[in-house]
């Protein structure tokens, strides 16, 4: 390769970041395909079952952990984030009020999965009217990508200890994505671990699922146990779920890197249907019909209708007392699903009834 072309490519890589930031993601990095240790990680965090039933993440052979086998001939991933966390916004509020349901920031707007897909696809097209045709794939959680691994490559942040990226000027409220390249990109450097001596995501964690700095079993996550998981709830964690009825910030919240945490600048991530103010009795009498047309184009939608009433009825089973809380359990005490069935008597049983 001559100092031109490498020159070239350095010029290349200034362009994509500021291609990046036009088309609204808030930063952009470039790693290479080396995840080596990452590939250590994912196996020992496998072979401890700490996956639980996520079987998809144990699938792929090596196409997760090596780049160039999931996409053959790449040779470097851009990496993209997007902040998402909605303005003004005050989830120790709603987490404090048991009548309130608690949904993940990052799910209170559309689904990020297409918006993020459609820039980088266009981010794509710049590069390609830059260069000619070369080889390229766009990812957005959708894919055996280790996403977090290559965004901490990439320079985007470094991973902390409750498993998430961190980044020094924007903490952690953020979306990724990549673009697989086949160009020889000069890549970025990685950043240093700031975490310290800070423990506050682990102290802070309902379930007590960050085992240890680094380490998520997710078999005691919230995020698992309302999203992925498809059966019962374990009664012994139901408890410590409070009013969480999709995913958990609980970690991000008490980062203190979020400190400078800047709000979504994407319209599409604002909260809708009053989601992030929400009482849970509201959400409980919705009907299948409703729960489809409210989510559309939601992350929401693909735990389905039965898991959304799974989890709310615990969350009612946390809930004070109150009148309309029972008469909201009762509500659907026959409901047809066994499974709602089940949590609805259990969280009868916690109120006494």
């Amino acid at each position: 390769m001559s100092d031109t072309t490498i020159t070239n490519y350095q010029t290349l890589a200034e362009q994509i970041r500021q291609w990046g930031v036009e088309l609204g993601f808030q930063q952009v990095g470039i790693a290479d395909t080396d995840l080596t240790l990452a590939e250590q990680h994912l196996h020992h965090w496998l072979d401890q079952g700490m996956h639980g039933n996520m079987t998809y993440m144990s699938q792929h052979g090596l196409k997760r952990s090596r780049p160039e086998a999931l996409v053959p001939g790449t040779l470097r991933i851009i990496s993209v984030r997007m902040d998402y966390l909605p303005p003004n916004d005050q989830p120790e509020r709603v987490l404090a009020d048991t009548q309130r349901a608690f949904i993940s920031r990052y799910a209170l707007g559309r689904d990020y999965h297409k918006l993020m897909r459609n820039r980088l696809q266009k981010l794509a097209k710049k590069i390609e009217d830059s260069v000619g045709p070369f080889g390229y794939r766009a990812f957005v959680d959708s894919a055996p990508v280790l996403e977090r691994a290559l965004a901490e490559k990439a320079g985007l942040g470094w991973t902390g200890k409750h498993s998430n990226i961190v980044n020094r000027k924007a903490g952690s409220w953020f979306f990724l994505g990549e673009l697989y390249t086949t160009l020889p990109l000069p890549i970025d450097q990685a950043e240093s671990d700031h975490c310290g001596r800070c423990t506050d995501c682990i102290d802070i964690c309902p379930t007590q699922a960050i085992v240890a700095p680094y380490q998520v079993d997710a078999r005691r996550c919230i995020s698992y146990l309302t999203i992925e998981l498809d059966g019962p709830i374990p009664e012994s964690l139901r408890p410590l779920m409070g009013n969480r009825i999709f995913g958990c910030d609980d970690c991000l919240m008490a980062c203190p890197w979020n400190r400078f945490a800047t709000p979504a600048q994407a319209d599409e991530f604002l909260p809708r249907h009053g989601l992030d103010n929400a009482t849970l009795c509201s959400l409980f009498a919705w009907d299948e019909e409703t729960f489809l047309k409210r989510f559309e184009g939601s992350p929401i939608r693909r735990i389905g209708y039965e898991r959304w009433l799974r989890n709310i009825a615990v969350a009612l089973g946390n809930a004070h007392t109150t009148p309309a809380v029972i008469d909201a359990l009762k509500s659907r005490r026959e409901d047809h699903s066994a499974l709602v069935r089940e949590h609805i008597s259990w969280a009868l049983q916690q109120h006494g009834e």
